[in-house]
């Protein structure tokens, strides 16, 4: 059997799905939000869920800044940042899940240890990249295309490596292009605060950021 390269295939891998690095507590918050996502049953009937799982791929990029359109083979090599590093376990492994309904979004995030700032403890950086991620899926979900304008984290308490934490996000308000979102990240029993933010955004139109505009 002959494997397709990604940019060929028409299943590209799904990196929220889990795989051999996930811990215990990674995978009992996925199994946990995934029971309560709608599901297909025996006889082709959808039942209705209040959370949904949202798939992470590697980003397919068609074209660069000012509507330069890349190569195949370059397209190939085209990556997500948080998907960039092809060893299961070694940085950023998350899922997201989103209730429509309640207007929230959850991140399951486990950090691996190429993402190690203050010793055993993960960097803020990599933590910053993290809520943004996820506020940044949330927002787009409200309001499509967005960019980051502002993002103000106040960080609580180190986050160790290895560990699994919930990045929980929630909308505050939404008016014009402007989307206002409060995010925390906390322990998965809740007794530890390890951030807290806020995440402004602001909806852009796509074809004009491709053409650099």
């Amino acid at each position: 059997m002959v494997t397709l390269p990604s940019f060929l295939s028409s299943k590209p891998r799904d990196f929220s799905l889990p795989n051999s690095s996930w811990g215990p507590e990674m995978l009992r918050f996925y199994e946990l939000y995934n029971s309560q996502c709608e599901v297909e049953t025996e006889g082709g009937e959808k039942q209705e869920g209040s959370w949904q799982r949202l798939p992470s791929y590697n980003r397919s990029l068609k074209f660069a800044t000012g509507g330069v359109y890349l190569s195949k083979i370059i397209q190939s090599k085209a990556r997500l940042f948080t998907r960039n590093i092809r060893e299961q376990g070694a940085a950023f492994e998350y899922v997201l899940f989103n209730n429509k309904e309640e207007q929230r979004c959850v991140g399951i995030f486990q950090a691996g240890h190429l993402l190690e700032g203050p010793p055993g403890h993960v960097h803020g950086g990599a933590i910053a990249t993290m809520i943004d991620t996820v506020t940044g899926t949330h927002a787009t979900i409200l309001s499509g295309p967005v960019m980051t304008a502002n993002l103000n984290i106040n960080y609580r308490s180190p986050i160790p490596l290895g560990s699994t934490v919930l990045i929980e996000s929630s909308l505050d308000t939404k008016e014009g292009r402007k989307t206002l979102i409060s995010c925390k990240v906390t322990s998965t029993d809740s007794s530890k605060l390890h951030t807290e933010s806020t995440a402004l955004f602001l909806s852009i139109n796509v074809s004009h950021l491709l053409r650099g505009g």
